[in-house]
């Protein structure tokens, strides 16, 4: 039996039920978080899940979030998150990412969530693979993403995915900013968005 073939599409207004849903299965994700804690605003204490929701769409409504879903039929079952690092500036490790930076990437791979019961069946490598199709066709650009070696934490907490699924998507690896993580990067070219079948 071959793996399953997904379904990718982008994070928008038509798609935001599906991801909700996903996300409330989810307790909210990671405490809570409604994929909020990369953008500029998610480092603030003490705001309810219903808030970081509420917040959530109204940024997908602006255009100002950014995520390759993963659907299986009609359900969405993971996601990679990524935009810009003006609109994703908030990431792991920060202190010793700022001390290697040559320059700002034009995008950046904020995380990857893939929903219970789907974990280890190729939805994080289709996420990942449906960012880089997505961010194509926005004009391309160079893309980095903090990944971490695999087993150094639960699979569940990997929320940046494993370095070993960057890798086989053609990211290298440039520099370690923590005991685990490391920033792998590559370049895409230009291309038109288009729904793909991972």
């Amino acid at each position: 039996m071959g793996a399953p073939a997904y379904t990718i599409k982008a994070l928008d207004r038509s798609t935001w039920d599906a991801f909700a849903a996903l996300v409330e299965a989810n307790n909210g994700v990671f405490g809570g978080c409604w994929c909020l804690s990369f953008h500029p605003e998610g480092g603030e204490k003490g705001v309810p899940p219903d808030a970081k929701r509420n917040r959530k769409f109204e940024r997908v409504r602006a255009g100002t979030a950014h995520a390759a879903l993963v659907f299986d039929g009609e359900d969405c079952v993971g996601w990679c998150q990524f935009g810009p690092p003006a609109e994703v500036p908030r990431i792991k490790s920060r202190a010793a990412y700022d001390k290697g930076l040559a320059r700002e990437p034009d995008w950046r791979i904020a995380c990857c969530f893939v929903g219970k019961g789907r974990r280890r069946r190729g939805v994080g490598t289709a996420a990942l693979a449906g960012a880089l199709e997505l961010i194509a066709g926005l004009g391309g650009g160079t893309v980095e993403g903090y990944p971490e070696d695999a087993g150094s934490v639960p699979a569940g907490f990997l929320f940046n995915g494993a370095v070993s699924t960057y890798e086989k998507l053609g990211f290298t690896r440039d520099r370690m900013i923590g005991r685990h993580r490391w920033v792998v990067s590559t370049t895409v070219q230009p291309a038109t968005v288009r729904a793909a079948t991972v």
